[in-house]
């Protein structure tokens, strides 16, 4: 098992959207490899996400309930993609400063 400070934040969310954690020395493990698998759907949305609110607002004209939709997707999608970069970010080694 990981130590408490190495918990992985898992991309989504339990009851009452509290986050979810794993904690396991298995990077193969099933659940690894589910949150690897629903991290990268999540990343693709956002990039899908961001072409199509880049199409809506090269249009002149937009409907206020179109961008509202695409401003409430990005919300969501924004925070997925901030979920995953902070998982991620924790699981990066920590570099120690040279001693001098």
């Amino acid at each position: 098992m990981t130590p408490q400070n190495e918990l992985r934040l898992l991309p989504w969310s339990g009851p009452d959207g509290k986050p979810c954690y794993l904690s396991t020395d298995d990077s193969g493990g099933y659940i690894s490899r589910l949150a690897d698998n629903i991290e990268a759907v999540q990343l693709g949305t956002a990039a899908d996400l961001l072409e199509r609110a880049s199409k809506v607002l090269g249009h002149q004209v937009t409907d206020p309930d179109v961008l509202r939709l695409v401003v409430n997707e990005m919300v969501q999608t924004l925070r997925d993609v901030l979920r995953v970069a902070t998982s991620r970010g924790h699981r990066l080694p920590t570099v120690q400063p040279p001693v001098s």
